[in-house]
């Protein structure tokens, strides 16, 4: 039976997305992340909103605005399409389950 839980490395050299769910309008993703940042000088600028939710860990999300928003489990966040944010930090000491989902 599939678990969001199943095959959490304990090293985790870079970010993982795994495509749990794909259907018309909707994708759902999984990305465990430890320590991982995006790039300095990128930002997400997606066409889809994005909806997260942190299940495990903590995670920080800064937007091109300024706003800088933390997460740890149970937070979650409706991020609208087009909205320029990066992920400037995420937990060191353990893996960070996100939950993403996609939608048009």
């Amino acid at each position: 039976m599939p678990n969001i839980y199943n095959n959490l490395p304990s090293q985790l050299p870079e970010e993982v997305f795994s495509n749990l769910l794909s259907a018309g309008t909707i994708r759902i993703e999984r990305i465990l992340s430890k320590g991982q940042t995006s790039p300095e000088t990128g930002w997400y600028d997606q066409h889809e909103h994005e909806w997260v939710i942190v299940l495990q860990g903590a995670g920080e999300l800064t937007f091109a605005n300024g706003d800088v928003v933390s997460l740890k489990p149970g937070d979650y966040l409706n991020i609208p399409a087009h909205t320029r944010h990066r992920v400037s930090w995420t937990d060191p000491m353990q893996v960070t389950v996100w939950l993403a989902v996609f939608y048009t």
